[in-house]
């Protein structure tokens, strides 16, 4: 049985069709929410809810006790505060510090296309529209990966907010580049979960028949 989640990010996007799918597969989940959002979905579906802000250490350690032990933390952060930083940046260099004191198995971050890695292959089209934001992810994913903490990152192509197609993979080819449906990233993500050989990789997440790639379509190499 899969543990507790935690999810930053749950009241809209992919962290809302993740948190609905885990619920689905009876998983207890808890979601770190900032007061104002509208979390009546969340409510709905049995997801306990604290109220608080991911780049504040206190509440985000509130969070963690109460998810409970052997927590796994998939944030969906982004975008930006008031003062113009990126929460992706800030409040994952929060997590990596704070997780260390907790008993987390896992840190599933949803990032971008073109972080890491894959920065190389961004187009500048891509660099003019995306670049600042992609850039603050990479820093977040660069601080979870400095903690030593156990993680998975996963790097979805263009979000569509259309039912599922089923289609979705990850790949490890840094030239991939495509779309992908948000519910479609939810599935992948409870995927990868549980899985220990996911532990320590980087996945791009692509609709296989959406993608893009000078290399041949590969799909990572996962056990069930």
């Amino acid at each position: 049985m899969l543990n507790p989640v935690l999810v930053l990010g749950a009241t809209r996007g992919v962290g809302l069709e993740l948190a609905q799918q885990l619920r689905l597969r009876q998983i207890p989940v808890t979601a770190l929410v900032r007061p104002g959002s509208q979390s009546d979905r969340l409510a709905d579906i049995g997801v306990h809810q604290i109220l608080g802000d991911a780049t504040d250490p206190e509440t985000l350690g509130v969070a963690l006790r109460s998810a409970g032990a052997g927590v796994r933390v998939v944030s969906t952060l982004s975008g930006r505060l008031p003062d113009g930083e990126w929460v992706e940046d800030i409040a994952h260099r929060v997590l990596a510090r704070i997780a260390q004191k907790a008993d987390v198995k896992r840190i599933v971050l949803v990032t971008s296309i073109g972080c890491g890695e894959m920065a190389p292959y961004r187009s500048e089209r891509a660099i003019v529209a995306f670049g600042a934001a992609v850039d603050a992810k990479t820093r977040g994913e660069n601080a979870i990966r400095a903690s030593g903490l156990p993680y998975t990152f996963i790097r979805p192509g263009g979000l569509i907010s259309e039912p599922a197609t089923g289609r979705g993979i990850l790949s490890e080819d840094p030239q991939i580049h495509g779309m992908i449906h948000r519910e479609d990233v939810a599935t992948l993500i409870c995927e990868v979960l549980s899985n220990p050989e996911a532990e320590g990789r980087a996945f791009a997440a692509v609709d296989q028949d959406q993608a893009r790639s000078d290399n041949a379509l590969v799909a990572a190499c996962l056990s069930a």
